[in-house]
């Protein structure tokens, strides 16, 4: 066989591999209706499309959620779980080329003929035994690693979203914290001054002393609440810290101190759009349908192993019984094997192999349909509750209002000795009550509006050049 021959065998190999065995991918049909249960306006932007940095307009939490992108330790274990299924899509790309490799050998045995001791030399080039791709099982294990790698990187992005939307609400739960311990301390210190007239009435034969037992155990209950409060506000902060992977500044928490949840940037508003949009916005779904493909590609993997295995060895070289002669021309030679391997009898296992993968695709197909149904239910909800939770806290705040007048009115007409001093205790109970229960409304809302922009897609940005982030991830579809 001419020298010749070995680069035209490589060729041809190459050019026949390329038949796929993977099926057509059916992607199932969208399991969600066509409009969102609440009427929503058609959105001029995407919240997708809308930077982090636009929507929250509070230069603090900007800081934060900054801080939080660059040192969270889950995060960071997303961008790496990229660079790994990049590193495994490589190797298993690499599989469709043969391995070229240097050899080289020397022995000395007794010769079964002349009883004496003979030498062999030999050098070469060759390829250990690469398999030709005729019927494309290697490259449909390759299109799976591809799918797995893009899987990845969609799940980087949505681990993104859910970090920058953790951080906004653990900054809003913390500006609601300092807002319910000033009302504590406030209402302590009143309660406290109606204790020491209490005591004095006491004293004085004007007053029970039911009356000053009641003044005594709201100023207890008001102790105990500010007492928890102050436990919550560390919890949070510690919540915030594992957040940002580092000990929040301590400038920035003070900033929060006498302030109230109204008194923050408001959020920019986003039009919720079309369910069909959250197919192509949402990082998680397309996370999902990556996953499903990868399945798919598995079946033509699968079911290449019922068909025939060729492999092909060769080699070119020197081989000489004399070191000196090695390299000599007349010590040229080659070797080319070409090999084939059928499966005929392996007690089932291709058959269980190719419905286990089959039964995966399907199991992909259920949960990429989960996940459209979970994030379809999810922007519903945001917008359910951004329609009553606005009219709630305007009730509440009204609600507070007459509360408030109803104290004043009530210690008026106790000073005067037309109304008990249970009546007065009641009226300052409700108001503690309902003030309380304000921040927690407004505190709902604004986190409401920060779950409609993370169910709608937004808080991912591509990575400004020279981030760790984008060194660790290249671009979707260039591994």
């Amino acid at each position: 066989m001419n020298k010749k021959l070995i680069p035209t065998v490589l060729a041809a190999a190459l050019l026949a591999s390329g038949c796929s065995l993977i099926p057509s991918l059916d992607r199932p049909a969208t399991p969600v209706a066509a409009q969102y249960p609440v009427a929503t306006e058609q959105a001029q932007q995407a919240a997708a499309d809308i930077p982090w940095q636009n929507f929250f307009t509070d230069t603090r939490l900007q800081q934060l959620i900054q801080t939080a992108l660059d040192n969270n330790r889950d995060l960071r274990v997303a961008v790496l779980n990229i660079a790994q299924a990049r590193a495994l899509y490589q190797i298993q790309d690499a599989q469709r080329f043969p391995e070229v490799g240097v050899s080289g050998s020397a022995t000395r045995q007794r010769s079964q003929i002349t009883g004496g001791y003979a030498n062999a030399f030999s050098v070469g080039v060759g390829i250990q035994s690469w398999e030709i791709d005729f019927f494309g099982r290697i490259s449909s294990l390759k299109e799976q690693a591809l799918a797995q790698y893009l899987a990845t990187e969609e799940g980087r992005k949505s681990a993104q979203i859910s970090l920058v939307a953790a951080v906004a609400n653990a900054w809003l739960t913390l500006q609601a914290d300092e807002e319910l311990i000033d009302i504590s301390r406030r209402t302590l210190e009143t309660r406290e001054e109606s204790i020491k007239l209490s005591k004095l009435r006491l004293d004085a034969g004007v007053a029970s002393e039911l009356d000053y037992r009641q003044a005594q155990s709201l100023t207890e209950n008001a102790k105990a609440t500010l007492a928890q409060q102050l436990r919550q506000r560390a919890l949070d902060v510690n919540a915030l810290t594992l957040l940002l992977g580092q000990t929040p500044p301590a400038e920035l928490l003070t900033s929060l101190q006498g302030k109230r949840l109204s008194d923050l940037p408001v959020m920019a508003d986003v039009p919720a759009g079309l369910p069909s949009d959250l197919m192509l916005r949402r990082p998680d779904l397309r996370q999902a349908e990556q996953t499903m493909i990868a399945a798919n590609a598995n079946i033509g993997a699968a079911r290449a192993l019922f068909y025939p295995a060729i492999s092909l060895t060769a080699s070119a070289g020197f081989a000489s019984s004399e070191l000196s002669d090695l390299f000599d021309s007349k010590s040229k030679g080659f070797t080319i094997a070409p090999s084939l391997y059928l499966p005929i009898f392996n007690a089932g296992r291709n058959q269980a192999n190719l419905e286990v993968a089959e039964v995966q695709t399907k199991i992909a197909a259920a949960q990429y349909e989960k996940a459209i149904q979970t994030a379809f239910r999810e922007v519903s909800d945001a917008l359910v509750s951004r329609q009553t939770l606005a009219d709630q806290l305007q009730s509440q705040q009204a609600q507070v209002e007459a509360e408030s007048a109803r104290l004043k009115l009530s210690d008026l007409r106790y000073k005067n000795g037309v109304a008990s001093y249970l009546d007065l205790l009641d009226a300052q109970r409700s108001l503690f009550t309902l003030e309380q229960a304000v921040v927690q409304v407004r505190l709902t809302q604004l986190q409401n509006q920060v779950g409609l922009y993370k169910a709608l897609g937004g808080g991912w940005t591509e990575p400004a050049p020279g981030d760790t982030v984008a060194q660790a991830a290249p671009t979707a579809g260039k591994p």
